[in-house]
């Protein structure tokens, strides 16, 4: 799917994702939030939410009831792990074909790097 045509909280959702990887969220550490989130990314607090619900479902943050949402332990090492399999299994064959029909060699990329 493209990603000008995702729906908001899932390109929201792929923004938390890469900043809990990266170590921006660090396991054990508070998620902003949904308000102030939402006023950082100028989103609808409803938004913001949906992409903590999935977060939350997918068993990646624990809520604290009256405090907040915090990275649960081994977070960043399953979204990484998930992240790697949507990108090799999804997005990696749409990328190669377009490689393919533009005609780029991949040691020229790596040569560009």
């Amino acid at each position: 799917m493209a990603q000008q045509s995702r729906p908001v909280y899932l390109k929201l959702r792929d923004k938390i994702a890469a900043a809990i990887i990266e170590g921006e969220y660090a396991e054990g550490e508070m998620l902003p939030s949904v308000r102030a989130y939402a006023a950082e990314q100028g989103a609808n607090p409803l938004t913001v939410a949906k992409a903590y619900q999935q977060f939350q479902s997918d068993g990646l943050v624990e809520v604290q009831r009256g405090v907040g949402m915090y990275v649960v332990p081994g977070a960043a090492k399953r979204l990484r792990s998930s992240e790697r399999e949507q990108f090799i299994g999804e997005e990696w064959p749409e990328i190669r074909s377009r490689m393919e029909r533009l005609g780029i060699d991949p040691a020229e990329l790596l040569e560009r790097a």
